[in-house]
């Protein structure tokens, strides 16, 4: 625990109002209830059930995706962010293991949509080339007209 050796009888955190005696509880839920769905964690911004408070009521927008193409390109951020997320919290909380085991099951999905949307539509990442065309040069720009992307 923080500051283990020292001549308090509390630490820090209990001070701010940590419970840290039910070690895979910190946030007031099991472990199988604290998150959302990967989609409703991406726009919200985490993904955590009980850390998204709307700043004066206002929300965040759903996005729709005009093609396959940017359907599966939203689904691989989806999980991008997840597994992001995901990790900050197991660098604070190693010991969760029903949450590693979704980190471990985010990472591998996110492999999988990588993958799959670099057979379909092209490399994401200089790593996914496999012959000696820069197909990126090709695929239209966000700024132009024909491209265009509601993530830019």
């Amino acid at each position: 625990m923080l500051f283990e050796n020292n001549d308090f009888d509390f630490d820090v955190l209990s001070l701010a109002g940590f419970n840290f005696q039910e070690p895979n509880n910190y946030f007031g839920y099991k472990n199988e209830e604290k998150l959302v769905s990967t989609k409703e964690g991406f726009l919200r911004g985490n993904m955590w059930k009980n850390e998204y408070e709307p700043y004066k009521g206002m929300t965040y927008v759903k996005l729709t995706p005009k093609n396959e193409r940017e359907a599966l390109l939203y689904q691989i951020m989806e999980y991008d962010f997840a597994v992001n997320d995901l990790n900050l919290y197991l660098d604070l909380h190693p010991e969760d293991e029903s949450i590693y085991e979704k980190f471990q099951e985010y990472v591998r999905l996110c492999i999988e949509l990588k993958d799959r949307y670099a057979r379909e539509f092209g490399p994401l990442t200089m790593d996914q080339t496999g012959s000696q065309n820069y197909e990126w040069m090709k695929n239209p720009w966000p700024w132009d007209k024909s491209g265009g992307s509601m993530y830019v």
